[in-house]
């Protein structure tokens, strides 16, 4: 048997047992890029971002802060773990509140985040499953996320969530897109959104 076999077959052992993790032994695990999730007991790798996934992840978070951070109303973060309802997701963006930021004994932000975003924001990446991404955003929902969105570079078009009410799909340029109420002074096309694209 050659090394390149036995490797392969280390590997594959290595991934085997990571994928047999509870959620405490997954939160053991030393983190790696790109973030792995945690969800029914399997352990997911998040897909790495391509060129519209960082664009708009980028443009759209530093969007919502310029509204809600300076005003101290909430803040948004890319890529932050969040441990909830049994599972480990780390979201595109999310958005809590000011008052819900957990924070350590110096008054710092807390490196851990055991609670569900106030508003969460995902981006499909080409190769990644719509139902999965789906399934964490109502997920979220079901433990006291007020909106959930859903963005597909790809059609452009985007899902709204909101809390307790039917979803909205919306591909129309002009459309006003629906925003939670920490950041109802944000006013936001889907146009302007899928406009970040554009290299101009």
């Amino acid at each position: 048997m050659g090394i390149a076999h036995q490797v392969e077959l280390i590997q594959k052992m290595v991934q085997s047992l990571i994928k047999t993790l509870s959620l405490e032994e997954f939160l053991k695990l030393p983190d790696v890029k790109p973030a792995r999730e945690y969800i029914d007991r399997k352990v997911m790798q998040k897909p790495i971002p391509q060129g519209h996934h960082s664009t708009i992840q980028v443009e759209l978070t530093e969007t919502i802060n310029a509204v809600v951070k300076k005003q101290r109303i909430a803040r948004a973060y890319t890529e932050l773990r969040c441990v909830f309802g049994g599972r480990a997701i780390v979201p595109d963006i999310t958005v809590f509140l000011w008052e819900r930021i957990p924070v350590d004994e110096n008054g710092n932000v807390a490196n851990v985040f055991n609670l569900a975003p106030d508003w969460m924001i995902e981006i499909l990446s080409p190769d990644q499953n719509p139902t999965t991404v789906t399934g964490k955003i109502l997920h979220a929902l079901n433990h006291g996320s007020k909106m959930g969105w859903l963005i597909d570079p790809e059609t452009q078009s985007i899902l709204v969530y909101p809390s307790q009410q039917q979803p909205q799909f919306l591909s129309e340029k002009a459309a006003i897109l629906p925003v939670p109420e920490l950041g109802k002074d944000l006013q936001l096309t889907l146009g302007e959104i899928f406009g970040w694209l554009k290299h101009l």
